[in-house]
């Protein structure tokens, strides 16, 4: 996964961004930490090393966390990655792991935000569709305001 995040940096985020383009990402090392630090018991150091060595100290300057049920959330995977659903491709094996799991990568993800909330922003989705969107479109434009004031 940080060989595949480096050179993506590499080739596509950081000459996009020199341009002035504003890029989106939908994970980022978070989800490493989330995933392997919290839900595989690695620890979030590991993965943070691998993310020193291979990625520098590139971060991005606003990552969205959309917090809710993790039941619910991964329920509502399952249904979407039903087999025939994907092609080819095993989005299930995530899906597959118990609840403990994904209680600790909520907690990994809510200790990330904890630790830096100058950049990491929670927001609550367990509303409808409407007002998560509605939330995320107002911190991407104060977020917006404030690179452009600064």
């Amino acid at each position: 996964m940080f060989a595949s995040r480096s050179q993506h940096i590499k080739e596509v985020i950081l000459p996009a961004l020199h341009e002035g383009k504003i890029v989106l990402c939908d994970r980022f090392t978070d989800s490493s930490e989330a995933y392997q630090g919290g839900g595989r018991k690695l620890g979030s150091e590991p993965v943070l090393e691998l993310h020193r060595i291979l990625c520098g100290d590139f971060r991005p300057d606003l990552t969205i966390l959309m917090d809710s049920d993790p039941v619910r959330s991964v329920e509502r995977a399952r249904r979407r990655n039903k087999p025939g659903k994907r092609s080819g491709h095993d989005e299930n094996r995530f899906e597959q792991e118990s609840r403990a799991f994904f209680a600790r990568v909520r907690n990994a993800y809510l200790a990330i935000a904890e630790r830096e909330p100058q950049r990491v922003v929670l927001i609550d989705a367990r509303g409808t569709i409407e007002e998560t969107h509605k939330r995320i479109k107002e911190e991407v434009a104060r977020k917006l305001r404030l690179a452009k004031s600064a």
